[in-house]
């Protein structure tokens, strides 16, 4: 298979202590066409994480870091990578989240596979790992096939350091919706892409380990409620009595998926 470039997203946020670790799994990629275009998000950290990217840097041209001077959000510092990325494919890796070493060739291989003209998204499953990334919290969440924007509005499975997007299925460029700053922003572009009839495809195998702090997976679904109705009424402007239904299968999913322990697929589709 011929090795497309591939360039990955990584926002950051005072990132020092996580980010070598993430650029590591980078390298370690058996796949070895792909840029990675790292934003520090004008972290008060005095330097500190664009440091530890930059000696990365220093060692691999295919590395590269942006070090902006407002803070922006998640969604501002993904724009500003996704304005210079040069690929077609658009992989999304958060700064302290970590890729399995066949992640990229497993999923190009997916996607060569997979030329259904209406997906644009690609995401495998992944593991649920402690701060330290030494241990599981919870079972591996996996999800095996295709989801609509209709299905998305109920259940998103995609993670976005799970995530692959193909660009050239898109009519025009897509960007994150910087009013949302860091919550939701990820959900927002997923739907955006969707909302025309594109659809996203999940593979079942586990590629990623996504860290998860332990006292925050109860208090981060509650501190979510709010930025996910702000999605469905000020973003979507979805009718209140659509958006009261779409809020209650998400909650009822995030009880299964966080509480229970749920790895696979949705309960309310």
């Amino acid at each position: 298979m011929e090795e497309k470039l591939v360039s990955i997203i990584t926002p950051m946020w005072k990132g020092a202590a996580l980010v070598g670790k993430t650029i590591d799994s980078v390298l370690s990629q058996s796949y070895k066409n792909w840029e990675m275009i790292i934003v520090d998000d004008a972290s008060p950290d005095d330097g500190a994480g664009c440091k530890v990217v930059q000696s990365y840097a220093d060692k691999d041209s295919r590395i590269h870091l942006i070090s902006a001077k407002v803070n922006r959000g998640s969604s501002g510092a993904r724009n500003q990578a996704m304005q210079v990325a040069k690929g077609r494919y658009f992989a999304f890796l958060d700064s302290d989240d970590i890729w399995h070493p066949e992640y990229l060739s497993t999923m190009m291989r997916y996607i060569e596979e997979n030329q259904d003209e209406s997906v644009a998204i690609y995401f495998s499953s992944y593991r649920r790992m402690n701060s330290t990334c030494d241990a599981e919290l919870l079972p591996p969440y996996i999800f095996e096939g295709k989801r609509n924007y209709k299905n998305l509005l109920r259940h998103c499975p995609i993670f976005p350091s799970a995530a692959i997007v193909d660009t050239g299925k898109l009519s025009e460029k897509v960007f994150f919706n910087e009013k949302l700053k860091a919550l939701r922003d990820d959900y927002a572009y997923w739907l955006e892409i969707m909302k025309d009839g594109l659809c996203a495809l999940g593979y079942k195998d586990v590629l990623v380990d996504y860290r998860m702090r332990e006292d925050s997976m109860t208090a981060s679904k509650t501190k979510m409620i709010k930025p996910q109705w702000n999605i469905y009424r000020k973003v979507l402007k979805i009718n209140f009595f659509s958006s009261v239904w779409y809020l209650f299968c998400w909650g009822i999913n995030g009880i299964f998926k966080y509480k229970v322990g749920v790895g696979y697929k949705s309960i309310v589709n």
